[in-house]
Parts: structure tokens; sequence; C-alpha cells
């Protein structure tokens, strides 16, 4: 059975820098699909980078590209996010999936626990 084990986040001004972690376990395929989610109060979970074990390059959401980074290391994935605005402030989720579909839609099969970001003037 997979599982997830979010940690980092926390509290930051704005243009600093925060690292999130996701511990995967269980995963038995060598080619899946990791992404990190942005939920805010009152919206919908949002998209904002993928990570694909095999041949391809991470993409990101337009809000994010350029200041964020996804990446994996053994069993875990990042996302490194810099030059934070409070607009990045939300719940960050990690998410897995099997799944090609996953590469272009929201559908994850597992989740992790959420994890705060609040980002301040």
């Amino acid at each position: 059975q997979v599982q997830l084990l979010s940690s980092g986040g926390g509290s930051v001004q704005a243009g600093g820098s925060l690292r999130l972690a996701c511990e995967v376990s269980g995963v038995s395929e060598s080619r899946y699909y990791l992404a990190w989610f942005r939920q805010t109060p009152g919206q919908e979970r949002n998209r904002v980078a993928t990570l694909y074990t095999g041949p391809a390059t991470p993409v990101y959401a337009d809000s994010v590209k350029g200041r964020f980074t996804i990446f994996k290391d053994k069993n875990t994935v990042y996302l490194d996010m810099s030059s934070l605005k409070p607009e990045d402030t939300g719940t960050y989720y990690c998410a897995f999936s099997t799944n090609p579909k996953s590469w272009y839609s929201d559908q994850f099969e597992n989740w992790g626990q959420g994890i705060r970001v609040t980002v301040s003037l």
C-alpha cells in the first residue's frame, strides 16, 4: 500500500524560501507520477508541480514557474519554493499516481496529509 508522509512548511516572509518533503513508501512500480497541489480556503485543490520518474521534464503551474522546483531523491519528493509571495499561502499536498492520465489531469491515487504554508508581507 502506497503511503505518503509530508513534512516541512511553516511561515515565512515574502521573498523567502521553504522546502516541502514527501516520503513515499510501498511503491512497487519504477514509473509513476508525483505532484504537489495547493489549496486555499474555499478554493479547489490546484496542481503546482508534477514529476514523472521516467524521461520527462517536470511541469509547473504558470504561477510558480521559475520559483518552485520539484525533484525526487530516493524515496522522497521535494518542492523547493523560493521568492515566495503571499498568494503562495495555502495547504500543500503531495500526490502519487501510476495512471498516465495524471500527467495532464488531477487524477491521483494517493495523497499525503496537508502541509500549511503561510507567506506574509
